[in-house]
């Protein structure tokens, strides 16, 4: 899980494996599997970075650098 800060300050985590993808419509926006829409706060590349991050700690994708 990798945390995340609505636009509000509250924080959460979500599972990296649901995003399908991440919009700057200007603000960062998380397309989720289910359809939903996240807006928060962390720009696209430091939520990358927490992705690639997750996953190398979780040993699933080790070619990952």
């Amino acid at each position: 899980m990798i945390k995340a800060t609505r636009l509000g300050g509250a924080e959460y985590y979500i599972n990296p494996h649901q995003i399908e993808s991440i919009e700057l419509t200007p603000d960062t926006t998380l397309l989720m599997l289910s359809g939903k829409h996240i807006i928060v706060k962390e720009s696209a590349e430091e939520l990358i970075a927490r992705i690639v991050g997750y996953r190398k700690l979780i040993g699933g994708f080790k070619n990952e650098e």
